[in-house]
């Protein structure tokens, strides 16, 4: 993705959203859901299901870090990536790690998983600007039940695209920006980028027209296809009409880019579990109840 040709339609701005009022996700995590909550439909922003945008939030020091405890996932990946401080993570399956700033980490819960997220231990003693991002991706239903999977990728892992001016870049977590490809592994087709703008700088790209495309602005203004101004902690939902997106930045900035192929398939949604149908969310609710998505200590 991210070629650009000749005579390429603009894609085309659904809407301008502002940043809903936010809620606690535990006692760690200040968020804003822009979707489904914003944008009021569980499926238009297929195959992501849930963006929870944690804006900058200065939290004070603590000896006891915060955060959620032990929950379950089945049924779709949760995406996690740390702008400002440190989250720490285990999970069922033993696996462990620090989401440190510019950090992605990528867990595939699938058939079932424990986990809890936290402030990492350095960060809390010291407190301070705390931003994030957690996105949920839906599973195709081929998929729903594979075993449970983890990739934390270092922000030294992740590819880069340089512009010309070679100060700006764009990160790519997924997919493929003009040839640079991203590390994450994905079910079904994702483009998933951090732009990072220089004021001043222009970037021009295209997503296939098909593909449910918003933008979030992590820091900084932006123009979008010269005629959108688009403020920090605002987000634009792209229609599915034309391919290129044109961005121009006002100041130095950061934007997170989601775009992917969507899932055509029924939801059936219900707390912590993202399956088909009605059926399979009663046996996620037994298996869990069972044990059968293993032990966590809290």
């Amino acid at each position: 993705m991210g070629n650009t040709y000749f005579n390429m339609k603009t894609k085309q701005i659904q809407q301008l959203i502002e940043p809903p009022p936010s809620h606690m996700v535990g006692d760690g995590f200040k968020v804003h859901n822009f979707f489904p909550q914003a944008v009021g439909n569980q499926t238009r922003m297929s195959p992501f299901f849930l963006l929870d945008y944690g804006a900058k939030y200065n939290f004070s020091p603590t000896n006891t870090p915060r955060g959620v405890g032990v929950h379950p996932h089945r049924g779709f990946e949760t995406v996690t990536i740390s702008y400002k401080g440190g989250v720490a993570h285990h999970d069922s399956y033993g696996n462990k790690g620090i989401i440190s700033e510019g950090d992605v980490q990528w867990m595939t819960a699938a058939s079932g998983i424990l986990h809890k997220e936290y402030h990492e231990s350095e960060y809390s003693k010291k407190g301070g600007p705390f931003q994030m991002v957690q996105i949920w991706v839906n599973l195709p239903a081929k998929h729903k039940m594979t075993s449970p999977k983890y990739q934390a990728l270092q922000n030294k892992d992740l590819a880069n695209y340089f512009l010309p001016d070679n100060k700006s870049r764009v990160e790519v977590i997924a997919g493929n920006f003009k040839g640079t490809k991203g590390p994450a592994f994905t079910f079904s087709p994702i483009e998933m980028y951090n732009l990072h703008l220089n004021k001043e700088s222009t970037i021009s790209f295209d997503l296939p027209e098909h593909y449910n495309t918003s933008i979030l602005v992590i820091e900084g203004s932006v123009i979008v296809n010269d005629i959108q101004t688009v403020l920090t902690d605002h987000l634009i939902l792209f229609k599915n009409e034309g391919e290129q997106i044109s961005i121009k930045a006002l100041t130095n900035c950061i934007i997170l880019v989601l775009s992917g192929e969507p899932i055509n398939e029924p939801i059936a949604a219900s707390g912590p579990f993202l399956m088909n149908t009605k059926q399979e969310l009663v046996q996620a609710y037994e298996d869990f109840n069972a044990g059968k998505f293993g032990y966590l200590e809290a």
